[in-house]
């Protein structure tokens, strides 16, 4: 989502790429996120070749940051 988040749209190798995952453990990723609307995926052609691409929605992007919010509440209320 943090990648997401911050660029409009990013393709599936792309992200494969930045997050150094493979192909089957992206695919289950994008599928729960978008099964919960928190991305939304549009696919195309480029010439003969298939692309699809994600961006967060906005549903997407509020949960996101909510849970940076809890994550910033969780680290300070540690003990230092």
């Amino acid at each position: 989502m943090s990648v997401l988040v911050v660029n409009e749209q990013v393709d599936f190798n792309t992200l494969k790429e930045l997050l150094d995952i493979t192909d089957g453990n992206l695919a289950s990723h994008i599928a729960a996120l978008e099964k919960n609307s928190l991305i939304k995926v549009s696919k195309q052609f480029i010439g003969r070749k298939p692309n699809t691409r994600y961006q967060a929605t906005e549903t997407g992007k509020i949960a996101f940051r909510e849970h940076l919010d809890y994550l910033d509440k969780l680290l300070k209320s540690q003990p230092q």
